[in-house]
């Protein structure tokens, strides 16, 4: 993917105590407009970044991982297809402070992240990753995140409640419920297998306020069972996969 003109691939020492070549220029330098941009973290084979960029001209959309071999799928669509609105970020999520300035991302959207269920702190909705969020989203920047876990389902759902943060949209069986449209209708490589294995598909849709003080939920939530109960899924992994 080097040779790829809309992938940025940036090593973790290059960034750990410096800001990237386009932190606050990615709308001018990067997509040559000032369309809002729209970034998809843990993005895997990149379906959901190509898949809005094909509807949704008018926005740029950036996928972020730190696993080329699952990006190159996408990068090579978007590229294949002429997508001047879809870049590709390589980089790890605990660095995305040092790509985007203050307000320069309008939404984020978390497409089936680890849970992270014994480790809080890597969870993609913790008050800490929130915080690095409210560091470059807009005031009341929108963040989707849709799961097949329920643990996370739940966890966000908890921390979204003891701050006091009403979500906009809250499914806990997305096909069921006759909620899905067109944008939550992309469906990506794990989502099928999911759904294959009868597994609900869950989504949060919420703005962001405060996000420097918020507060972890002080409650016991059970991981998932489907997980360790032999019904043919595949196990989890310890990075954002698709």
């Amino acid at each position: 993917m080097a040779t790829y003109p809309h992938v940025v691939q940036a090593p973790f020492d290059e960034v750990f105590q410096n800001n990237h070549a386009l932190y606050g220029k990615w709308k001018e330098q990067f997509f040559s407009n000032n369309n809002p941009v729209v970034l998809e973290l843990g993005c895997g084979k990149g379906e959901y970044t190509v898949g809005l960029a094909r509807m949704f001209p008018e926005k740029n959309f950036i996928g972020v991982d730190i696993k080329g071999n699952r990006m190159h799928r996408g990068a090579t669509d978007a590229l294949n297809e002429g997508l001047k609105n879809a870049g590709f970020l390589r980089t790890r999520i605990e660095a995305i402070h040092a790509f985007f300035a203050s307000s320069e991302v309008d939404e984020i959207w978390l497409t089936f992240p680890d849970p992270q269920i014994k480790k809080f702190r890597k969870r993609l909705t913790s008050t800490r990753f929130l915080a690095a969020y409210g560091r470059f989203l807009k005031p009341g920047g929108i963040i989707h995140l849709k799961t097949d876990s329920l643990f996370m389902y739940t966890y966000t759902r908890e921390l979204l409640k003891v701050n006091g943060i009403d979500p906009l949209v809250d499914e806990d069986d997305l096909y069921s419920d006759g909620y899905q449209d067109e944008i939550l209708g992309i469906q990506t490589y794990y989502e099928k297998k999911w759904l294959e294995h009868g597994i609900p598909i869950k989504y949060l849709k919420f703005e962001l306020h405060n996000s420097g003080n918020l507060v972890e939920p002080e409650v016991e939530i059970e991981p998932d069972e489907y997980r360790s109960a032999g019904r043919g899924v595949k196990p989890r992994r310890t990075e954002n996969n698709h």
